[in-house]
């Protein structure tokens, strides 16, 4: 798969009840799919509307809104992702029970590039390098000003725009670890504006991680990854990334 699909997150709008009243088995494998073989999905009809993602007004409690309503879409994905998997339907959510809590690095981030002149930055320069994320999952709302690409299993690049009406959501390193390999966290970029567009470029980015003091095994129960705490593992990350002290 060489694109990243669309899914209907309607069973599990924030809107609606399904999130406690049983699972939608189609929507289940259909993360499944993307998550094992993207490692990217868009999610439509998710319950979180473009207004939600930029305000103008009364800024801070309006941002502390949208985080619930982040928190909130993010232990719905998480609760369909155990199902998909056959696991037990609370092992992630009980992980996660902490966000918003000094007990969880649960993170909202405003991202912004300021405008760039494309013509006059070195050959090869990114607006983001190459990464992969370290935690659980990502949620992303991107402005239309694109940019953002993908490493598919084929080894090539592909685009990943912002889609009106849709979160785009992809798996971190430690849930891959979580989940023995079988679900994907792919490397991911930014690229520069194309010539003759100097643009800035904004986005919203919920970074979701297990509690700080949550064990993650692998959930097929093998030693594949030894136990690390969300706390330790993240750390552990830092350091190789920052360096030691």
């Amino acid at each position: 798969m060489d694109n990243i699909p669309v899914v209907d997150f309607s069973p599990y709008n924030l809107g609606e009840k399904g999130f406690s009243d049983g699972h939608d088995v189609d929507l289940g494998r259909q993360l499944k799919s993307a998550f094992t073989e993207v490692g990217f999905v868009y999610l439509k009809n998710t319950g979180i509307t473009q207004e939600e993602k930029w305000p103008t007004v009364e800024f801070r409690d309006i941002q502390a809104a949208f985080f619930q309503r982040c928190k909130e879409l993010s232990l719905r994905v998480l609760k369909v992702m155990a199902h998909s998997l056959g696991l037990e339907p609370q092992i992630f959510l009980h992980a996660h029970r902490n966000i918003g809590s000094d007990d969880n690095a649960t993170t909202l981030r405003s991202l912004y590039y300021p405008p760039v002149n494309s013509e006059l930055v070195k050959e090869g320069q990114l607006r983001c390098g190459e990464h992969s994320d370290y935690g659980s999952i990502t949620l992303v709302f991107q402005g239309p000003e694109g940019g953002l690409q993908v490493l598919s299993r084929s080894g090539d690049f592909i685009s990943a725009p912002s889609i009106p009406g849709t979160v785009l959501v992809n798996i971190g390193d430690l849930m891959q670890r979580w989940t023995s390999d079988l679900l994907i966290s792919s490397v991911h970029r930014v690229l520069l504006p194309p010539a003759g567009d100097s643009r800035s470029r904004q986005s919203l980015v919920f970074f979701v991680h297990p509690d700080d003091e949550a064990l993650i095994t692998c959930c097929d129960g093998s030693n594949k990854y030894p136990a690390v705490t969300g706390g330790a593992y993240l750390q552990e990350r830092f350091n190789d990334s920052y360096g030691r002290k």
